[in-house]
């Protein structure tokens, strides 16, 4: 198989381990894309036995308890764990276990794959699969909102409310999140908020905050163009009460980059987005707002302390 072959041939490259001292296990989440994700698992046990690397796929749990699994990784010597799944999984995952000295692989097969897209994994599950046997893996950061692991993107307001009715319907992807953000649209009043970074202090009316290490919700829509995972800062973006005619087009203007990194002493009553980076934030949801991480529904909480975490964990990037 020409794919095949061009696996090996990567996979021997500098820039990693030669096969024989890698031991990779591979997590699947099992419900999604099982028939399609059979296939891939068949894929990946072919390729790893043909380059003469160790290979061993386990599943997901509903429960997110994964001590076994660091016992597992750890009396194995395992160098790496790929995350086959989307950002609840991906999320799930490397909270439990990115205290170990392991290199974390993603092959995106989510809804949303906000992480894996932000990071330039490609959405191809074989070429994502390339990736893994011949990337180098990078110090990433991450963040804590309040006692909860975030990896990628975590906010309260319009985007959490979509969040929690998207988690409750049958089909996933795109057409179903734009399908909830428009119902979800004609329902959306601005929350009451304030807000503390450093010195600085304020309170805001707003739809949504997003709190962003990556630069994206999930699906390519970019929220935090600026974003970087590398940086030590979190991209906060506030849309604030505006006409809900307008809101739309503001967002719209956000996604495109049209918005500039703002300083903070700046007047920010007359802007519709105020965009920042900090590195911690302190958030007051004065009328609980609804909230996610990493895009799965969280119950919601009246005080917020998020704070990023430094090089917390090793992906596989480009």
């Amino acid at each position: 198989m020409e794919i095949t072959e061009q696996l090996i041939k990567t996979s021997s490259q500098k820039n990693i381990k030669a096969n024989n001292e890698r031991k990779i296990i591979y997590l699947v989440n099992p419900k999604s894309g099982t028939s399609r994700k059979e296939v891939l698992i068949d894929y990946i046990k072919k390729t790893s036995e043909e380059c003469h690397t160790f290979c061993e796929v386990l599943y997901t749990n509903k429960r997110g308890d994964y001590d076994f699994l660091s016992e597992r990784i750890e009396q194995g010597n395992i160098t790496d764990v790929v995350i086959i799944g989307g950002d609840g999984t991906v999320n799930s995952l490397v909270g439990a276990l990115h205290h170990l000295d392991i290199n974390f692989g993603i092959i995106p097969f989510g809804s949303g794959n906000g992480l894996a897209n932000a990071a330039g994994i490609p959405s191809r599950p074989k070429a994502a699969l390339r990736l893994v046997l011949e990337g180098t893996a990078k110090s990433v950061d991450a963040f804590w909102v309040n006692q909860n692991f975030s990896c990628m993107l975590s906010g309260m307001g319009f985007d959490a409310a979509i969040a929690h009715d998207f988690s409750t319907k049958h089909a996933r992807g795109l057409f179903t999140y734009t399908q909830q953000s428009i119902v979800n649209y004609f329902k959306a009043q601005p929350y009451q908020f304030e807000v503390e970074i450093g010195d600085v202090h304020f309170f805001t009316d707003a739809f949504f905050i997003s709190i962003a290490n990556g630069n994206q919700f999930g699906n390519n829509i970019t929220i935090a163009p600026e974003a970087n995972l590398c940086d030590g800062l979190l991209d906060v973006v506030i849309v604030q009460k505006m006409n809900k005619a307008k809101l739309p087009f503001a967002i719209l203007r956000q996604i495109r980059g049209n918005n500039k990194l703002q300083e903070l002493v700046e007047e920010i009553t007359g802007k519709n987005i105020l965009y920042f980076q900090t590195p911690e934030i302190k958030i007051k949801n004065l009328k609980g707002a609804p909230m996610h991480i990493d895009g799965e529904p969280v119950p919601s909480e009246t005080e917020v302390d998020i704070k990023v975490i430094r090089n917390c964990f090793r992906l596989i990037m480009p």
